[in-house]
């Protein structure tokens, strides 16, 4: 049904016990770093009940749709072997069905690996995998400040309508120097599908609807994480590009990920299906290659943070060079 093509690097029933109960310490037994959401209507971009229902549908059948969530699981943990230290004790948030814990493979030195997923369901299918679960919300962590030594999230944050204030709870749930380290879908994620449903229901609808969800690009993210108050912010990009042959399995893969649309904003029911089907034939028209199989973007967007911490690299004070820039500039090349 679907082969990626091109990657490219641009820069049973389970009874759940207590929360206390699945993991004694701090974690669960301290004040929960966020009681109720504090967002006023205009930060309401998505809605959050609709994204769990999506995940909750895709569970059962997820593991023949996850293999986007495999890929960015494995290029996350990838990312430990560069990082030296370990990280005991360590959080999934957003764990879907655990590819994080099941891809993993020791690395990162973790001995302790938490998952919490919006969706009870996916947090049932994640505690295969051992280790304590539970369901949470990332707009309102359940945990304790100082409580982990790694936070990870895969594709999951692009859901989350107040960011700043999961990046906030996210820092405060660190240890000092404690890493985050998260991959959320980029502002260029689907952008053949966008343009086609919008070219498709502006011909046949005289209007356009939000179809496909708003996502943030680098230079948001970057801001975002520097305002969360995180040392040593990085934000890099990536790009899949995975072949489908044509636009109604690209759709059918999406709703099997979980990842329809769930922009409050957008018209409610099923779509027409002429614009339906003129988006499809509108997708081949402007994308289809050769072989008259059509490509679909993802861009990765890896956020990479601290907690910070007093051994941390700091910045000189302004004024504190002992060498000015212009002699530097000016030592062996004459005048500037």
């Amino acid at each position: 049904m679907r082969q990626q093509q091109d990657i490219q690097r641009v820069s049973g029933q389970r009874r759940y016990r207590s929360q206390a109960s699945i993991f004694p310490g701090s974690v669960y037994n301290a004040p929960p770093l966020c009681h109720k959401s504090t967002m006023t209507e205009s930060m309401l971009v998505f809605n959050r009940r609709t994204v769990r229902s999506h995940r909750a549908r895709a569970a059962a059948g997820l593991k023949d749709h996850d293999f986007l969530f495999r890929e960015t699981a494995e290029r996350l943990c990838d990312r430990l072997d560069d990082v030296t230290r370990s990280f005991p004790l360590a959080l999934d948030l957003g764990c879907h069905s655990g590819q994080i814990a099941r891809t993993l493979a020791g690395r990162g030195g973790i001995k302790t690996l938490v998952q919490c997923d919006l969706a009870p369901e996916m947090a049932a299918l994640a505690a295969q995998t051992g280790g304590p679960v539970l369901a949470a919300d990332e707009e309102a962590l359940p945990f304790g400040g100082g409580s982990f030594d790694l936070i990870l999230s895969n594709l999951s944050l692009h859901w989350v309508n107040d960011l700043p204030g999961a990046l906030v709870q996210t820092r405060r749930a660190l240890k000092p120097d404690g890493l985050f380290l998260a991959s959320a879908l980029g502002a260029d994620t689907l952008k053949e599908l966008r343009q086609s449903l919008a070219e498709a229901e502006i011909a046949e609808e005289d209007g356009l609807s939000p179809r496909v969800s708003p996502m943030a690009d680098v230079k948001d993210l970057g801001g975002l994480m520097q305002r969360a108050g995180f040392a040593l912010p990085v934000v890099d990009t990536e790009t899949v590009t995975v072949m489908y042959p044509d636009a109604m399995a690209l759709m059918a893969d999406l709703r099997g990920m979980g990842e329809s649309n769930a922009v409050i904003e957008s018209r409610k029911g099923f779509m027409r299906r002429k614009t339906l089907m003129a988006a499809v034939a509108r997708y081949s028209e402007l994308f289809a290659t050769d072989d008259g199989k059509i490509p679909a973007t993802f861009q990765i967007l890896t956020m990479t943070g601290w907690a910070p911490d007093a051994s941390q690299q700091q910045p000189l004070k302004p004024g504190s060079a002992e060498t000015s820039l212009a002699d530097a500039l000016r030592e062996g090349n004459g005048p500037l």
